[in-house]
């Protein structure tokens, strides 16, 4: 990461800039993984939402990352979670020793051994794909007319260095990717589940809004060129809803972070040597800037975007000096809006399928935290079955 930023480069320079294609690709392999992923209960179960999502989520990330058949190969999606939660494990436990001591505390700490085993396994997973594509540049400079994926994985081979197209760079990087875009999108998508049955009266405020929304344009995916750009835009109250949930859960609570390469000293006369790290209190500056910042409501933002006209403000994955939660200015997280949208499509599906709330005696999970991260409880669970709509005539609810 620190000798390349093509994993930077691919997410700014190619998914936010074919963002809606992107979430488009990302939404068949949804419909994919489905009803392999998410239970169909005609009554009350209990289940684990964010072992769900993840699954959901890592799906979709390795359909664009790497393509078919890496999207559906259960190795890599096992693979691509794990090594988030064993990389952040193996820093935990390196912090807690002085850095002159990392070098040999590092071998007695398993997750280091699983972080490398996977990568291993990530070689002989991405080694074919890379060879594949190699072979289709070679046949289309040879004038044959050859359709493949279009991936990520592609593109980063495209501008990547001699460097970063060896197997074992990319095999790194991209396991790099999920590391990102997996778990913080997963668990954003848990919270605000958490949140809704917390405040169950939001659930048909939510639902009502993609009623209309489907009125108009009918199911996400549903019709031939009314994808994500013209969906997801107009889901106003879930963004806001976002919002909210994201703020009392941030992922981190120290955004954006920096590291000083060079020495500077601020106007103030502040000196920052060389080497320092530097991060924003993100939680507290964004509580602090708002009224009655201790309730929770779900369309502070949205109230905000109609009250002063200004539309394109205010939303979910958009950077301000308010909302720090995805990062600040021009390294702020690069793959932030795909991952409002995966967010989105994910919890329309859920809400408009299926029922939800806490089991007998629970009520919201407390979050936990490690250093400056910050996760939801994780032995948190929800009860769901498949949602009871009123008959019109009858009013019975039966499944």
């Amino acid at each position: 990461m620190i000798e390349s930023n093509l994993h930077f480069r691919v997410l700014q320079n190619k998914l936010t800039a074919e963002l809606p294609k992107y979430l488009d690709i990302a939404n068949t392999e949804l419909e994919f993984g489905w009803p392999l992923d998410v239970p169909q209960p005609e009554d009350w179960i209990v289940v684990d939402m964010q072992h769900m999502m993840r699954m959901l989520v890592a799906r979709m990330s390795a359909k664009i990352f790497m393509g078919y058949p890496a999207c559906r190969n259960l190795e890599w999606l096992n693979l691509s979670i794990d090594f988030s939660i064993d990389m952040f494990t193996t820093a935990f436990m390196l912090r807690m020793f002085p850095p002159w001591t990392h070098s040999f505390v590092a071998h007695l700490v398993p997750s280091r051994y699983r972080v490398k085993r996977n990568l291993r396994k990530a070689q002989k997973i991405i080694g074919p794909l890379m060879d594949k594509h190699r072979d289709v540049l070679k046949r289309r400079a040879e004038g044959e007319q050859v359709e493949e994926d279009d991936t990520l994985l592609n593109w980063m081979m495209d501008n990547g260095n001699e460097k970063e197209n060896e197997l074992s760079e990319m095999a790194t990087r991209q396991s790099i990717l999920t590391l990102a875009s997996i778990h913080t999108t997963s668990m954003g998508t848990a919270n605000l589940l958490f949140d809704l049955c917390a405040h169950p009266e939001w659930f048909p405020v939510l639902r009502e809004e993609i009623e209309e929304i489907e009125k108009d344009l009918g199911k996400l995916g549903e019709h031939e060129g009314i994808g994500a750009k013209q969906w997801l835009p107009r889901l106003e109250k879930m963004d806001s809803f976002f919002v909210e949930s994201q703020r009392f859960n941030p992922p981190i609570l120290l955004a954006p972070q920096r590291l000083a390469v060079v020495p500077i000293t601020l106007k103030d006369g502040t000196h920052i040597p060389a080497g320092t790290r530097l991060a924003c209190a993100n939680a507290d500056i964004l509580d602090h800037s708002l009224p009655d910042p201790e309730i929770f409501d779900p369309m502070r933002s949205y109230r905000k975007r109609h009250e002063s006209g200004e539309m394109n403000k205010h939303q979910a994955g958009q950077t301000e000096k308010e909302n720090l939660h995805f990062g600040y200015g021009k390294q702020a997280c690069p793959g932030r809006h795909f991952a409002v949208g995966e967010i989105k499509m994910i919890l329309t599906r859920l809400l408009m399928e299926f029922e939800f709330k806490y089991p007998e005696g629970k009520s919201r999970p407390r979050n936990f935290y490690a250093d400056e991260n910050v996760f939801p409880d994780p032995r948190a669970r929800l009860l769901m079955r498949k949602r009871r709509i009123p008959c019109d005539k009858c009013g019975r609810t039966d499944p």
